[in-house]
């Protein structure tokens, strides 16, 4: 079952692209901080997520809203997704689904694929307890970026 509102958010690391480790947990001491669960760099509905963020959040991220995108590709893949969407924020490789198995959004099957990343979004608040998460089983719906972005803005 996934994370619920209330619950502690697992602190963790993750490499942004090989050799460089992200400690989020980090981010999550400095202020609110959102996490976005994708299943697989440049799939459409991926794209259109990681593209939404960069265009439409900048006033939320000069706020200070920490962003981790997070998928199960490898380092190389996100790091290349990042820079071909040129996004501002980084994303994680989950690539031994540690993670998205702590935060109960791992398909144990997806169209054949074994252990795939639910889309999903958690918000984290400064004391470590998740304030918003919304989760969905199918990979063809995106993100209510509305009403997560009200969320994130609530205590802006």
């Amino acid at each position: 079952m996934a994370l619920q509102i209330g619950d502690k958010a697992p602190r963790f690391e993750l490499p942004e692209g090989p050799g460089e480790m992200v400690d989020v947990g980090v981010a999550f001491d400095s202020g609110r901080t959102v996490l976005l669960f994708y299943p697989f760099a440049f799939s459409p509905v991926c794209t259109d997520g990681a593209c939404h963020i960069r265009d439409q959040w900048s006033a939320l991220l000069e706020a200070g809203v920490k962003v981790f995108g997070i998928s199960i590709d490898s380092p190389f893949v996100a790091k290349k997704f990042r820079e071909a969407e040129n996004l501002s924020y980084p994303l994680l490789s989950d690539f031994n689904k540690e993670i998205a198995t702590s935060y109960g959004v791992l398909h144990e099957d997806l169209m054949g694929l074994k252990g795939v990343a639910k889309r999903s979004a958690f918000v984290v608040e400064p004391d470590g307890t998740i304030s918003y998460a919304w989760v969905t089983e199918d990979p063809r719906v995106q993100i209510p970026f509305d009403e997560l972005e009200a969320a994130v803005a609530a205590s802006v």
